[in-house]
């Protein structure tokens, strides 16, 4: 499994507007700016993040984004299945259901259940609070994700 940089700047995107909520509504140019990041790439990402429930969105003068709930309730496995998709190693385990014929017979199946739970249990442990308490800066200075 490799994260794509969708889903990496999608992370570093909920931190800075969480790094500067008490400013209101964020707009992709700040972001972009603060970040490094083309805002025509966010604008990529922004629909992603808005269907999940994630962000939410403000038009017009004051327009931007802004978080729809707490950081610290905003998990990393939230923000990469937004972006990637399921984040399952193998494609058997992408679905509640696991279709493939040779499940009951795979003798490498739990092996990768195995990395699945871990990879869940991890990233889903994780919040968007936890990254800007680990970066020791409220004030939006550098940090890499």
């Amino acid at each position: 499994m490799k994260i794509s940089t969708k889903g990496r700047y999608a992370l570093r995107m909920l931190v800075d507007i969480a790094l500067h909520e008490d400013d209101g509504f964020i707009s992709l140019k700040e972001i972009s700016e603060r970040q490094n990041i083309s805002k025509k790439y966010l604008e990529q990402i922004v629909p992603l993040l808005s269907k999940d429930g994630l962000l939410r969105t403000n038009r017009g003068n004051k327009g931007g984004y802004a978080l729809t709930k707490a950081a610290s309730d905003i998990t990393v496995g939230e923000v990469l299945r937004a972006t990637e998709g399921s984040l399952a190693p193998v494609s058997c385990l992408e679905f509640d259901v696991n279709t493939c014929p040779r499940a009951e017979n795979c003798d490498t199946l739990f092996v990768w259940k195995g990395l699945y739970d871990v990879i869940n249990n991890y990233l889903n442990n994780i919040t968007v609070k936890d990254i800007i308490e680990h970066s020791g800066s409220s004030s939006g200075g550098d940090y890499c994700i």
